[in-house]
């Protein structure tokens, strides 16, 4: 088996158990706290990550780590490879039994992704791609949609994002819909489900870094709305924004959000 092909057969086992194993903590009882910020964590966010960091570090102990769930440091920064997690994505809704959430989990090499796994256990579905490998669903070959027009495409974002006179370039009618897990939207578009996705603010790396794979695997793109390209495993884990879509889509949607300046992210 291939460096690529082996990294992605650890992550997909290591995701699949992650998903069990968050399923049996919802089912036998959440302990719930805020962050700093105040959003939301849960006891199963916890046990799954640590249960992710255990099976990938002891199996790749060369590697680097990044995890919502783990602090932070700059050991990774010199590792040429690095695990990058998110225990649960979406975890409003997996409190509230809710189906859009799941575990996605990548491996960074030089600073873009090369293996990927977005495991959505509720709704039975993951999403796997090794860099040049192509993207699947479930085992099957996946690809962006091919739609060439904005208007009437469907859109994984708020409604509101693209409304007001700011804009120098009117929005056409667009179709919008929500997701709660960022991993699952960017998902979403590689399959063909959604025409495109797109965020203004500052996304983690944990959120996006295995969707930037899968897409890009799946013939979609993915920037920041400026156009710029993603790197990852950099001292600040985030990326300015999130522009997803189908490849004759992205450029479209980049000219209307130029005027947008770029959120003061470090990198």
């Amino acid at each position: 088996m291939s460096g690529l092909a082996a990294d992605l057969a650890l992550i997909l086992d290591a995701a699949t158990e992650a998903g069990r194993l968050a399923l049996a903590e919802r089912e036998k009882g959440l302990k719930i706290w805020s962050k700093s910020g105040g959003s939301p964590v849960t006891s199963a966010d916890m046990a799954v990550d640590r249960l992710l960091r255990d099976a990938l570090l002891t199996a790749r102990p060369d590697y680097g780590w990044l995890s919502e769930e783990t602090a932070d440091g700059p050991d990774r920064l010199a590792r040429r490879r690095v695990f990058v997690v998110d225990p649960i994505d979406g975890t409003v809704a997996y409190m509230k039994n809710k189906p859009w959430w799941c575990i996605p989990v990548a491996v960074v090499e030089d600073g873009r992704p090369v293996a990927a796994v977005i495991h959505a256990p509720t709704l039975g579905e993951t999403f796997a791609a090794t860099l040049g490998g192509g993207a699947t669903l479930n085992d099957a070959p996946i690809g962006a949609s091919d739609t060439t027009d904005l208007d009437d495409a469907s859109v994984l974002a708020d409604a509101r994002l693209l409304e007001g006179p700011h804009w120098p370039e009117p929005w056409p009618a667009m179709r919008f819909e929500k997701r709660n897990a960022i991993a699952y939207r960017i998902a979403l578009v590689a399959a063909g489900a959604f025409d495109a996705a797109i965020a203004l603010t500052p996304k983690w790396d944990w959120d996006v870094c295995a969707g930037a794979l899968i897409v890009e695997e799946a013939g979609g793109r993915v920037s920041d709305h400026h156009g710029g390209a993603w790197r990852f495993n950099r001292p600040d884990p985030r990326q300015n924004s999130l522009v997803c879509a189908a490849p004759a889509l992205h450029p479209q949607i980049v000219r209307r959000t130029l005027s947008i300046p770029l959120p003061a992210t470090a990198g």
